[in-house]
């Protein structure tokens, strides 16, 4: 059988086992250190975003690289790929910011089902602009969209704005639009928080009026529960230039910096 060194290119030499791994939280960096200290065979599979899965003690080495990237498949849409083998990293570091893709042309995206998932239409929210002209989630294609749900309520949604606006002034080059969505408080709540942490991103008012007010309107008449958006604040969706889910993520990200290439490269993709 031959080993599943997925993005591993003939001429990538196998390095040393690296004290981190990207994308992971802390509870990702403290499965790595148990990997790091287990018995081999062991194999240890990343995701963007932080899915991971590792097994040791396996019957051989590529018994290790099918089960941990089957574990880590099973907690993640987008693709695994091999960080570590025994001691050794296989991981190209060069091809990870992909992994979004591929992305759908305009064509193949008018023709995906409407959803939350990877590979899915984005519901079109029905929004406002800060200069009160209404609009639709969709008249904003054409670039990628990180489309981000939080309120100023929200301590982790707070704790995390600074590290999202240092991405959008890193991107201000870059086909990629922020779109921030306030969620169960009124939009002129979550703005005088936006001035006073004296933060630049564009938010977008939902048409959500209070704590009590969980629907938000679709722009085809209708609403959309917040709870079926978002199991937790925050939470962020990337859109293609066609409104097509490329990845998402419900909670804070410790490092929105680790995001910058894969929005780079959607970005560019055509």
């Amino acid at each position: 059988m031959l080993k599943l060194l997925p993005l591993l290119l003939p001429s990538l030499a196998l390095a040393a086992l690296p004290a981190s791994v990207p994308h992971l939280d802390a509870q990702g960096q403290t499965a790595y250190r148990g990997f790091l200290s287990a018995e081999a065979p062991r194999a240890f599979a990343i995701a963007p975003g932080g899915a991971h899965g590792w097994v040791a003690e396996a019957a051989t080495d590529e018994a290790a690289e099918e089960q941990a990237l089957s574990v880590c498949r099973s907690h993640s849409e987008p693709r695994c790929v091999l960080f570590a083998v025994n001691d050794q990293r296989v991981f190209d570091a060069r091809h990870w910011p992909s992994l979004w893709g591929p992305y759908p042309d305009a064509a193949a995206s008018a023709r995906a089902p409407v959803g939350m998932k990877r590979g899915m239409r984005f519901p079109d929210l029905a929004l406002t602009d800060a200069a009160g002209k209404k609009l639709r989630l969709s008249d904003l294609q054409g670039r990628v969209l990180v489309l981000h749900f939080w309120g100023s309520w929200c301590p982790h949604c707070r704790l995390e704005m600074p590290g999202l606006q240092r991405l959008a002034k890193q991107l201000k080059q870059e086909k990629v639009a922020f779109v921030l969505v306030q969620v169960r408080e009124d939009v002129a709540r979550a703005r005088a928080w936006l001035r006073q942490q004296k933060m630049a991103l564009p938010l977008y008012d939902s048409g959500v009026r209070g704590a009590r007010d969980t629907a938000l309107p679709l722009a085809g008449g209708g609403s959309l529960p917040d709870r079926e958006i978002a199991r937790a604040f925050p939470s962020t969706y990337v859109l293609g230039h066609h409104g097509v889910v490329l990845f998402s993520h419900t909670g804070p990200i410790p490092d929105w910096s680790q995001y910058a290439d894969f929005l780079r490269h959607a970005a560019r993709a055509r």
